[in-house]
């Protein structure tokens, strides 16, 4: 029997492009298995029992404290060290913040507000209190509200675990006209707190470290672009800090919306963010909606900016002490009942009261863009990571604080508040007649779309396990077929490149057949219009030549899904195959191989030297046989599928990629392409 591709061995991976972890194994459990191998408990002791001091745990489990070891948890540690200065901000203590990366991979973040203490911890009395803070988990400022009314920093562990995972840090703090300043490397002190003397004209505290390589890999830098919009987002979020940005011109080449040098200062707060973010989108309602309650930084304070978009899917981007909750919580919750309230008190004002009993405050956030930050004491979030806000007083302190507000901006123009009460109303209308409508077999539904003999169905009649194959070509779409378990695999063939979505109006869009088959085959919808529960497979799976052509059809409809249906992406529904490129045989023996790299391991592991391998290269998915096809690539239980995702923390990124590279001007590509030459593989450009 063929063996199939070695990366496939096991079955589907989840994540594009995620590395599994290692999984962790209990000192407790193996000193168990040692005990059995000995025959009892004597081989179990106390000296089994293994103690993690200072900041080895974060070493060796930094998953635990940021999340893992991939490009986003290396941008956490940034985020853990802006905030602090963020908090001095909030507080009142500081008025700027200064961010630079250096070509050498040091980041450095400064701030003038009080700085790090640096006398003797009274706990420790041999030991300053910075190098407690920097050396020592659960130690920080932050428990007692009476040094900071809010933080974004709770368990005391952020600077911690930066100093435990970069392969050096350094710290310097002027306090009182003097200059202190310490070292460390991989979490461990280089000597004393060094006394620099007096200083004029600078206050605050000053840190520069680099990521660890060992923890994250020797390729692992920080991304200009992402901290640049990080740092932005931070100056948006307290109108009253000013952040300078900094970065090496080299590191930025080539990069049209990352500066060497910016400064971010925005007064308006999250209704500048909010303009920027939505400028070229058609309003609803033209007006923005947006204020603040209690002041900035304070206990029980919030800000907020909302505006309905008529042609473009809604989002809601939330805060909880300058801190990012991508995964939402109990603000979120208080914002939609606020707004919930408010249109059905207007509607009731406007005698359209009996329409507007149905709407939902999904219904009501369809379509809406919004900005949320809180401040709160003492928040409770899941996980260090602080995805969720959990805190129960701030759904409390968010209705309060926008239900008024609300209910005055929609009196001062009833004339737009109708128009925008109808908008709701209809989505409400809608969804009531989608669940009232008669569930439609498969069969029937395929019957109803009317393809031109395209789509080869599954004979699954609900969603849950059922998938879709959509493939280029009918040469590959025959293969893919014969190779299909009828029974939850669906396939459907396309003819070569799609439209590029990105760089093609509404007209064009409209008009091209292809698309309208793929959307029809879904059944979902598209843009504001996506309906989740209609989706008619659990998978989409884009399935593509393993060539620079396949690569090129998966990205144009990768762009198509994430401008047409992005919510499919969120909801975890579209992955990507990978298909082998080579075959390689020998003796009776076979292999499959991704790329030239897998190839020539296969090769060098597999078979003896100057043995007579028959290596054989696939021109595309059609010219292999469905049994090559199933084993490789359609089998559940051998396959690889990469999932796609977004990254929750730089949506504004990704939209600023797509357009860049897939969008109307060409120059920004070239750009690219310049400034990635060196990168280019000779093999492929022989293709």
């Amino acid at each position: 029997m063929p063996k199939p591709l070695k990366a496939a061995k096991k079955t589907d991976s989840d994540d594009l492009f995620a590395t599994a972890a290692p999984k962790a194994r209990s000192t407790a459990s193996s000193s168990r298995g040692a005990a059995r191998a000995t025959g009892g408990e004597a081989g179990y002791t106390a000296a089994d029992i293994e103690v993690l001091e200072g900041l080895e745990p974060v070493r060796r489990r930094p998953g635990m404290y940021i999340g893992g070891t991939d490009e986003k948890a290396l941008h956490h540690l940034f985020a853990e060290v802006i905030d602090n200065s963020m908090d001095e901000a909030l507080a009142g203590h500081a008025t700027f913040i200064e961010v630079e990366l250096s070509a050498d991979g040091y980041l450095t973040v400064s701030d003038n507000g009080r700085g790090i203490p640096i006398d003797p911890h009274p706990k420790f009395p041999k030991k300053s209190a910075l190098e407690v803070i920097m050396c020592t988990l659960h130690a920080g400022g932050k428990f007692d509200s009476k040094v900071y009314e809010t933080s974004g920093g709770l368990h005391g562990v952020g600077v911690s675990v930066v100093n435990a995972l970069s392969s050096r840090l350094e710290v310097e703090v002027a306090r009182n006209q003097k200059l202190y300043r310490m070292t460390f490397e991989r979490g461990q002190p280089k000597g004393k707190l060094e006394d620099l003397g007096k200083v004029h004209n600078r206050r605050g505290t000053r840190v520069r470290f680099k990521p660890d390589p060992d923890i994250f890999g020797a390729k692992a830098t920080f991304k200009p672009q992402r901290l640049f919009k990080m740092a932005r987002s931070k100056a948006y979020l307290f109108g009253g800090v000013e952040i300078r940005w900094t970065c090496d011109p080299e590191l930025v080449r080539g990069l049209e919306d990352v500066p060497p040098q910016d400064t971010f200062h925005f007064p308006g707060g999250l209704k500048d963010y909010l303009a920027a973010a939505i400028h070229a989108d058609t309003l609803v309602h033209p007006d923005i909606f947006s204020g603040k309650a209690g002041r900035t930084g304070a206990h029980g304070a919030c800000e907020w900016a909302v505006a309905w978009t008529a042609d473009a899917d809604g989002f809601m981007s939330s805060y909880t002490n300058t801190i990012p909750t991508p995964d939402g919580g109990t603000h979120e919750a208080g914002m939609r009942t606020a707004m919930l309230r408010g249109l059905k008190d207007h509607a009731e004002r406007a005698g359209q009261g009996k329409r507007a009993a149905t709407i939902t405050s999904e219904d009501v956030m369809v379509g809406a863009a919004v900005m949320l930050s809180v401040f709160v004491r003492e928040p409770e979030f899941q996980g260090q990571t602080k995805d969720r806000l959990a805190t129960a007083e701030a759904q409390k302190i968010v209705e309060q604080a926008i239900k008024d507000p609300f209910d005055h901006w929609l009196a001062g123009n009833p004339v737009q508040a109708n128009k925008l009460l109808e908008f709701v109303i209809e989505r409400a209308e809608e969804r009531v007649r989608r669940r009232q409508e008669k569930e439609i077999a498969r069969k029937g539904a395929v019957k109803k779309l009317r393809l031109p003999g395209k789509l080869t169905d599954c004979t699954m009649a609900g969603q849950e396990g059922s998938e879709l194959f959509i493939v280029e070509g009918d040469s590959a779409g025959g293969s893919a077929k014969a190779a299909r378990d009828r029974t939850t695999q669906a396939v459907l063939p396309l003819r070569g490149k799609i439209l590029n979505v990105a760089s093609a109006g509404k007209d064009k869009l409209t008009a091209n057949q292809q698309l309208a088959d793929l959307i029809q085959a879904l059944g979902c919808g598209t843009g504001a219009h996506y309906r989740q529960e209609d989706l008619r497979y659990s998978r989409i799976i884009i399935m593509t030549d393993a060539d620079v052509d396949g690569a090129h059809i998966a990205s144009l409809l990768i762009t198509f899904f994430y401008r047409q249906m992005p919510r499919l992406i969120d909801e975890k529904h579209l992955y990507l195959a990978v298909p082998p490129l080579y075959r390689i045989s020998h003796g009776g023996r076979t292999f499959y191989a991704r790329d030239e790299k897998h190839r020539d391991e296969i090769i060098a592991n597999e078979f003896r030297a100057n043995a007579n391998v028959d290596v054989g290269r696939f021109k595309g998915l059609g010219e292999m046989m469905p049994n090559q096809l199933k084993e490789t690539t359609m089998d559940p239980t051998k396959r690889t599928l990469l999932r796609v995702v977004l990254l929750p923390d730089d949506r504004e990124g990704t939209a600023d990629s797509v357009e860049r590279l897939m969008g109307v001007k060409a120059e920004p590509r070239f750009a690219f392409i310049q400034d990635k030459a060196e990168f280019a593989d000779d093999e492929l450009l022989d293709v």
